[in-house]
């Protein structure tokens, strides 16, 4: 059970003021969970057209290494395979989108010219660099789309964050804060009566006191 709060103007003032900056939290929070559901459902887009673009673009590697395979021998495919490896740094920095710091990957391009890739271009058979741009394509997309994945976690949890605070003001603070301020201002009017009552009788009793001496 809430503790009774003290009955005084103070505390009346204190509670307005503290009602008043609940509230304005309130709007304030409500402005910022639409604004993150409209870029949520926008980021979601992107996270579908980033899911479809990734599966076609892994059907057509298949397709091209399969072609490559055919043409050159699965060894001659593996050869280059091998030589043309190489790690790809990413970094995860961070942009500010709604007030929200999302992560995002930074890297360098996936994609590289045919005679970047370490093989040698002379004897390679072309349907090689064509399952090379393929698959670089497919990587450059999920790069893309675990990037926009991210993004859209950081943003659902942010949301799901503010729906709690909400929560919390509509039901919990303000509500106590309604109900403190309501009691001490009832308080107050009760004893305003009250002083009001005794200075009445007080006066009452004073002028039958004169009406009694004077008499």
């Amino acid at each position: 059970m809430d503790s009774k709060p003290s009955t005084t103007r103070t505390e009346l003032l204190t509670r307005k003021a503290q009602l008043e900056l609940a509230e304005h939290g309130h709007e304030l929070l409500e402005e910022k969970r639409t604004a993150l559901m409209h870029e949520i459902m926008r980021v979601a887009g992107t996270v579908i057209d980033n899911t479809e673009r990734v599966q076609s673009l892994a059907g057509q590697a298949s397709a091209a290494l399969a072609r490559a395979e055919a043409a050159a021998g699965p060894e001659a495919v593996q050869s280059a395979a091998l030589a043309g490896m190489k790690s790809l740094p990413l970094t995860i920095d961070s942009k500010n989108v709604m007030g929200v710091k999302v992560p995002t990957f930074a890297h360098r391009g996936v994609a590289r010219s045919f005679h970047s890739r370490g093989y040698a271009v002379t004897g390679t058979s072309l349907t090689i660099d064509e399952a090379a741009d393929h698959f670089e394509a497919e990587v450059e997309a999920i790069i893309e789309l675990a990037d926009s994945e991210l993004r859209l976690k950081r943003l659902v949890d942010e949301i799901q964050r503010t729906s709690r605070r909400l929560n919390a003001l509509e039901n919990l603070l303000i509500p106590r804060l309604k109900r403190e301020s309501s009691f001490i201002q009832m308080a107050l009017d009760e004893r305003e009566r009250g002083d009001h009552f005794r200075l009445k009788l007080s006066k009452r009793l004073l002028e039958r006191k004169r009406g009694r001496s004077q008499g």
